[in-house]
């Protein structure tokens, strides 16, 4: 699984912010890795060089093999708890997109025997 942190012109992305961020998502998703292929992170600042409540946002997007993308967005006011946030949402999205999926398989169509 590929992991890709982007952040804007206001937010500091210094290695330390994507190496933390990086940690906690690959723990978070652990449990889908052989069903993603990516994840990408982009954090970004709303208010730009304004303090305010809720002003960094966090938007997620898994790509599940073979199936099309999923994406969250989340806000707060702290980089690494808005990524918190938002990866924990992403974890009930996958749940209920990937746990649908499986509940929905089939087995394949058993040969016939003449």
């Amino acid at each position: 699984m590929q992991f890709q942190f982007n952040t804007d012109h206001t937010v500091m992305g210094t290695e330390n912010v994507a190496e933390r961020i990086e940690a906690m998502m690959r723990t978070k998703f652990a449990r889908f890795e052989d069903r993603l292929t990516r994840i990408e992170v982009h954090v970004s600042d709303e208010n730009g060089h304004k303090h305010g409540h809720d002003d960094k946002a966090c938007t997620i997007e898994a790509r599940p093999r073979g199936g099309r993308p999923i994406g969250v967005t989340e806000h707060g006011s702290k980089v690494d708890a808005v990524a918190r946030k938002a990866a924990a949402t992403m974890v009930q999205r996958l749940e209920r997109v990937l746990g649908r999926e499986a509940r929905h398989s089939h087995d394949p169509r058993p040969e016939k025997v003449i």
